[in-house]
């Protein structure tokens, strides 16, 4: 791997992406930052991070292997990378909350944001972003946050922690050439925070219903059973499971 450390940055995916219009990264290249003055979540929203107390980074991976219609599964890897790792690391109770944020004690850790380099139609690389609470002990107006430091009390070296999500991580990326999808989807729907229990939901009009995660399909939709024996499959833009 190819890492690139950086004090601070307005967002390392931003960073990467200006990288590959000009030209493509080596595969796996990494970039880190102590500070991001701008990261990003899901939908647009605001990733905050203090300082110096947790890792921040982003991986350019080349995923000209897959279709366009593959490209969740590029999520699925990343998602059961940082599950191995956490688990090395003897992190409680690890689920991921659909579509990829992972949680410990069902508290949220981790936070995912992909950004794929799509040109005339083709799948051509993929912007990776992670944020990981190592040390953090404070988390303002975020109630369902917490860090690897308040699960376990350990204060973690976070180059160490790196190493670690970063092995795992490649691992699980270099599985997606030989198209073994069905395991992976396996692996991954075994992991989802609230499979099979009654749960509630919020669409993005507001309402609020309630249904049972089934599963996913291979776009990366949510299955859900609703009343009255109702299925229905919702993109992240459709529905949002609350905790």
């Amino acid at each position: 791997m190819y890492i690139i450390k950086l004090n601070a940055i307005d967002s390392t995916n931003t960073y990467l992406k200006a990288l590959s219009v000009k030209k493509m990264p080596k595969d796996y290249t990494v970039v880190v930052a102590e500070e991001q003055t701008n990261g990003r979540g899901q939908l647009g929203t605001k990733w905050q991070s203090e300082t110096s107390k947790n890792l921040t980074f982003s991986v350019f991976k080349e995923v000209r292997c897959l279709n366009v219609n593959e490209q969740f599964f590029i999520s699925i890897a990343v998602a059961l990378g940082i599950v191995k790792a956490l688990r090395e690391l003897q992190i409680p109770k690890i689920k991921i909350k659909w579509p990829n944020d992972i949680l410990s004690e069902n508290k949220k850790i981790v936070g995912i944001l992909i950004e794929n380099v799509i040109k005339n139609n083709r799948l051509e690389g993929s912007v990776i972003g992670v944020g990981l609470n190592v040390n953090q002990k404070f988390f303002d107006n975020l109630p369902n946050a917490s860090s690897l430091h308040l699960l376990t009390g350990i204060v973690y070296s976070k180059d160490e922690v790196l190493h670690v999500l970063l092995k795992h991580i490649q691992d699980y990326l270099n599985t997606l050439t030989s198209s073994n999808f069905k395991d992976l989807k396996s692996e991954y729907e075994a992991m989802l925070f609230r499979i099979k229990k009654p749960s509630t939901f919020k669409s993005f009009n507001g309402e609020t219903f309630s249904g049972f995660i089934e599963g996913i399909n291979d776009d990366g939709k949510l299955k859900l059973l609703l009343e009255d024996d109702i299925r229905k499959e919702y993109d992240l833009k459709e529905v949002q499971l609350l905790y």
